[in-house]
């Protein structure tokens, strides 16, 4: 049985189309991510599947059952974690777990959770004096005490510097060799890639892309030239293809080429005449973060 099942889901906020006609499956074990820009409906359908909202139409199954029956049963085999969790920043990490281990019929051990998560040496410090990372592994805590099959998890690393992202990744990957099944919203590119197999793109409430993060990168894209730049650097000279290609924040010149022995031919010359310094060029596949860019850029009349 497969641990979610999306059929033609719809969900509307009066005339505004949040999710239009979303199909999709999850299986168990897996690792799932939700891509797309702000509004595009990622956290309409997390929260759908969580029987936090209700769809307009379409069939949601969720460990086999529909949110919106969801009994109390099913509701302890789900975790969330919410980009805010709620809880109260007077309670220790110990006392938080243990208030909402009541909630389940089989919860983990406190002690193995905060084990898991990395907070035993943090178990009767208060929520409210946790750093960043370590208040967002507390609500991770609170997410999985219940012993979840599946886990939500919406934005679980936005704010914290990379040592406490990666920290988390780590927690994610634990649970995920227990038998997890993780399905999660992020707006971090190389998130999604370190730990999803597979990346479901929503632009405008639609579908644009469903793939594995490599299938994904080299989806219909021309190869890219990329070539850093030193600040003040003229590119008078430059085929004008190739110069309007330069990132006005990083000074990279960044070039999907449709042909690229002339673009690199050009480019050659152009540096040579100017005494231009090509350490650091590179010629490949597109970056994920190029793929991802040209979905959302995309009209989206015509999902793929």
């Amino acid at each position: 049985m497969s641990a979610v099942e999306v059929r033609r889901l719809v969900k509307r906020f009066g005339a505004f189309p949040a999710l239009d006609s979303v199909d999709f499956t999850i299986e168990p074990g897996t690792v799932t991510a939700l891509l797309g820009p702000n509004g595009a409906g990622k956290t309409t359908v997390m929260d759908i599947l969580a029987g936090l909202a209700r769809p307009t139409s379409g069939t949601v199954r969720v460990l086999g059952a529909d949110p919106r029956h969801g009994r109390r049963e099913w509701r302890s085999r789900i975790g969330v974690v919410a980009q805010s969790n709620g809880i109260d920043l007077q309670l220790t990490v110990a006392e938080a777990l243990r208030l909402f281990a009541r909630h389940y019929p089989r919860p983990l051990p406190v002690a193995e959770v905060l084990d898991l998560i990395d907070l035993t040496d943090d178990a009767h410090t208060r929520i409210g004096a946790l750093s960043g990372g370590q208040r967002r592994r507390a609500d991770l805590a609170v997410g999985v005490i219940g012993r979840p099959e599946l886990l939500f998890l919406d934005e679980p690393t936005t704010g914290l510097d990379p040592e406490a992202r990666r920290g988390l990744w780590q927690v994610v990957t634990r649970l995920v060799d227990q038998g997890t099944t993780v399905l999660l919203t992020t707006h971090y590119l190389d998130e999604a890639q370190h730990l999803a197999g597979r990346l479901i793109v929503l632009v405008g409430g639609r579908i644009v892309a469903d793939a594995a993060p490599e299938q994904l990168r080299t989806r219909d894209l021309a190869p890219t030239i990329r070539l850093p730049l030193p600040p003040g650097v003229s590119l008078d000279g430059l085929p004008v293809s190739l110069a309007a290609h330069r990132d006005p924040e990083s000074g990279e010149l960044r070039v999907t080429s449709a042909d690229l022995t002339t673009d690199l031919e050009a480019l050659l010359g152009w540096s040579r005449h100017n005494r231009i310094d090509l350490t650091g060029l590179q010629v490949g596949s597109p970056s994920l973060e190029d793929a991802y860019l040209a979905l959302v850029a995309e009209p989206t009349g015509s999902p793929s």
